[in-house]
């Protein structure tokens, strides 16, 4: 995990900056998941600088949202208001939370970034309860237009860690095949597409 760090942290003051073109998209998912939160314990991953979090903890019970990257967690602390978010940082692979802690868990735009998101998705379902729900909204770089595969060009130059380059359709399967059962599955018009999903744990 180290060399992701390393570009989140160096990035971590520009962030923000970088999804603004992408704040309509953000609102309308913010709108899909203030619902499913509603006062409910929330866990989020790879929260980078807290802009999920912060604009659902209105509507949940608490939220712990966590990131490998510390300077990330920094920027994300310094506009978090709400005693019911605690920012913190923690490796997705291995989360100091007991088994079944949480009604919710939200990975959004990180399963693709990182070499092995099926570990991911174990540790998730370790903490996660039996009747909880996953949200996992992921960009699907595979569906990128011709501006966003420019756009994608020169994030590669620039070090952005892309490990898997799914279409909606291949990254539904994907999540499936690792023992999650698709509830509610949209794809949204961003600068890359972007493919919402709720799931709950597969009966096995």
């Amino acid at each position: 995990m180290r060399e992701h760090k390393n570009f989140w942290d160096r990035n971590a003051g520009l962030y923000d900056c970088f999804m603004r073109k992408d704040r309509a998209v953000y609102e309308k998912m913010y709108e899909l998941i203030r619902p499913v939160v509603k006062d409910k314990t929330v866990l989020e991953v790879a929260t980078g600088t807290g802009l999920i979090a912060k604009h659902i903890v209105k509507a949940a019970a608490h939220i712990e949202a966590t990131d490998a990257s510390p300077e990330m967690i920094a920027e994300a602390k310094r506009g978090n208001y709400s005693a019911k978010l605690r920012f913190s940082v923690q490796d997705m692979f291995s989360l100091p939370y007991a088994s079944k802690s949480f009604d919710v868990v939200i990975v959004s735009n990180a399963l693709h970034i990182v070499p092995q998101p099926e570990k991911s998705l174990r540790e998730i379902k370790r903490v996660l309860k039996d009747d909880g729900v996953l949200i996992a909204p992921t960009f699907t770089h595979a569906e990128n237009s011709f501006p966003g595969k420019i756009k994608a060009f020169f994030m590669n130059l620039a070090g952005f860690p892309l490990h898997s380059k799914w279409t909606s359709e291949e990254y539904l399967k994907f999540l499936q095949q690792n023992d999650w059962t698709m509830r509610k599955s949209v794809v949204l018009k961003a600068s890359f597409p972007l493919t919402y999903t709720e799931c709950v744990k597969s009966e096995v």
